[in-house]
This record gives C-alpha cells, structure tokens and sequence, in this order.
C-alpha cells in the first residue's frame, strides 16, 4: 500500500511540472502577443517585456525537463514577480508607464496565480500555508486593482496651450498634459475605442484656444456620441503614460494600431 502511495508521488510530481509549465507558456505567449503589437516601442517596458517573453519560455521548458526544486521555485517567483509588476503597473505606473485594464491583462493574471499554485507544492518544505496566503492575497490584488479600476474615460477640453519640451512647441490641455494625434484618424472619425480609448483618452468637448495656439480648433462626434476635440483637422487625445506636464511619453509610440504623435504648434 505503501508503495502504491509512493509511486503516485513521482506522477503527481510530473503532472504538477506539465501544468505548471503549459501556464508559464501562456503567460510567455500573451506578453509576446502584446509585445508585438505595440509594447515593443515603449521605452523600457518593451525591454522587459521581451526579457519576459524569453524567461517565460526558457522556464516552461527547465521545469518540464527537470525535476530540480530550484528550477520550480525560479518558475514561481518569477510568475508572482510578474503579477506584481503588473499590478504595480496599474495601481501607479512603472518606469513613466501606466498600465489600464484590459483582457490580456486579467487572463495572465489569473494565469500566473494559477501558474504559482502548481509549482509551489514541488518545493520541498515549502509551508502549505504561506502559499495559500500569497496565492489569495495575489488573487485579492488583482480583483482589486482590475476589477475596481478603470481606464479614464477622456479628458475635458478646456483651454489649449503651448508649452514647449525638448525644442518643441507642443499643444497641452488646461492641465498641461500633452496632446497627441493618431495616425489611422481621419478629419471626421476616430478609430481610437475602447481599449485603445482607454490607454488614450480623448479630450472631449469644444476648447478654446489660449495664446499662441493658431491652429483650427472643432469638434468630430464619436460613435458614442460624445464630442471630441480636434486641432487642425486632428482628433486630440491624451496618454495615459503622461502624469504631469511637460511629458510625452506617448510621443511616436506605435500602439493600439497606429502611430501617436504628439500635436505641435507652428510658429
């Protein structure tokens, strides 16, 4: 009886490391996924979402082939570690980048929290305990943190203003956030919903036009009905990225389809 017993260890182990792997690759494939269309070009957050993409992957295959408690303690540091960037991402903004909900987030998410459930049994010792507490308040965190946060919804006109940054003359709101301009746009559409609306907030509603500012100033309707700013032709939108003024992170990204601009002022 005894050895039936221990002979189902060795299986569990094995099932525990195939699971625990499949989840690592996944969580690998999703950050690929994002890295390719569009987290690539922003700085320092595109570097270490391909240095994720690789450690995700070299993991999954070391603890498939190994059975070393090493290797499945590296896998789930490195899936909590992750989460908790993300949600520090989200909560506050991590390396001039603020992260907004979003589906891919949720799903590697969950994924990681399941991820460190199936490699934290194969740690030898490891308190049982302290693992189902890391695992609920990881999974608390981010109920908290995506289920209660939102994504701005636009940002008001105002007054629009000149400031200038690194040499640029460049148009901001009333709070002198950055404005940007979206490449698929056309002079009456903007293909910027959702998520994308999201990560880039329109600025809704007329402004006027404080000193210096020459440009044309009117308004598109969205498809919400909303009423959305433009400046020569250009709907106008802010970055989430940007926390104060005189940034542009969101300068030349290519991100949620396009390329963003920042929106300048001729002399």
């Amino acid at each position: 009886m005894g050895s039936m017993r221990g002979s189902s260890l060795p299986r569990r182990s094995l099932a525990s490391r195939a699971a625990g792997a499949a989840l690592l690759a996944v969580t690998g494939g999703i950050h690929l996924d994002l890295y390719l269309t569009g987290y690539r070009t922003i700085p320092t957050i595109g570097w270490l979402f391909l240095l994720q993409v690789i450690a995700a992957f070299a993991l999954a295959i070391a603890v498939i082939v190994s059975a070393s408690p090493l290797v499945s303690a590296s896998g789930a540091l490195f899936v909590i570690g992750t989460l908790g960037g993300y949600l520090l991402s989200l909560r506050v903004g991590l390396f001039g980048f603020r992260e907004v909900r979003t589906t891919a987030g949720i799903v590697a998410g969950l994924v990681e929290v399941a991820a460190f459930v199936m490699l934290v049994p194969l740690i030898p010792k490891f308190p049982w305990r302290a693992a189902a507490a890391v695992s609920a308040a990881a999974l608390a965190l981010l109920f908290v943190d995506v289920g209660f946060t939102k994504g701005p919804s636009g940002q008001s006109a105002g007054v629009l203003r000149v400031t200038e940054i690194r040499g640029s003359r460049v148009l901001t709101n009333s709070r002198g956030l950055t404005l940007y301009w979206f490449a698929p746009d056309t002079a009456t559409a903007s293909r910027c919903y959702g998520t994308c609306a999201a990560y880039w907030p329109p600025v809704l509603g007329k402004p006027s036009a404080g000193p210096g500012v020459t440009g044309a100033i009117s308004t598109i309707t969205r498809s919400d009905g909303s009423v959305q700013a433009t400046y020569d032709g250009r709907p106008l939108y802010t970055y989430v990225g940007d926390t104060g003024p005189g940034q542009d992170s969101g300068n030349n990204l290519d991100l949620n389809g396009g390329l963003w601009h920042q929106a300048t002022v001729g002399l």
